[in-house]
């Protein structure tokens, strides 16, 4: 048995679950999402519990297993608690403003970098000062925000000489030595 797999999901008050044949659907006071199942994976709502079973014991079942009973975890939590990913911008002259759901990128380049966020998502953009530029992406779909959040990390990734560029909040990087001077 998936030890992710068999652990029911809790519904949390004031989130509705329905099960469609193979889609499931969670709403929610955030937002509402689907989500499509495989046919060997069963989605069972008992009491205030969801819990999912396998049809048999076949590699790809067992691998199904876990992955759709992670999804619907995150679903549940998306759409009563939802996520939130703060992003960073290391470098001099970086800048980052939004205005509604379009973010403008200063990075370095000759140019601005303006990148359109979809629907699902809300941005803030916030510079303290003395302090690198801060992007917080807000959202009940915990797939889009991650994609989201490594499109804009992949428009300047970090660097591991200076660590300039657009990293996560908390993340550490993996620095190198610059060039040492040779002896004669």
């Amino acid at each position: 048995m998936s030890r992710v797999g068999k652990l029911p999901i809790q519904i949390p008050g004031g989130v509705q679950v329905s099960v469609n044949g193979t889609e499931v659907s969670v709403k929610g006071p955030k937002g509402s999402l689907i989500q499509k199942i495989d046919d060997g994976i069963n989605v069972n709502i008992e009491g205030s519990e969801i819990v999912l079973t396998r049809a048999t014991d076949q590699k790809r079942h067992r691998a199904m297993h876990g992955l759709y009973r992670a999804l619907i975890n995150n679903m549940v939590t998306g759409v009563s608690s939802g996520y939130k990913i703060e992003q960073e911008l290391v470098g001099v002259g970086y800048r980052a403003t939004n205005q509604g759901n379009v973010l403008d990128l200063v990075l370095g380049y000759s140019h601005h970098v303006v990148f359109e966020l979809p629907d699902e998502i809300k941005v803030s953009t916030r510079q303290d000062k003395g302090q690198n530029p801060i992007i917080t992406l807000e959202s009940h779909d915990k797939q889009l925000l991650g994609q989201v959040a490594a499109k804009i990390r992949s428009l300047r990734k970090p660097e591991p000489y200076k660590g300039k560029g657009i990293k996560f909040v908390g993340e550490s990087l993996r620095r190198k030595a610059g060039k040492s001077a040779s002896k004669k």
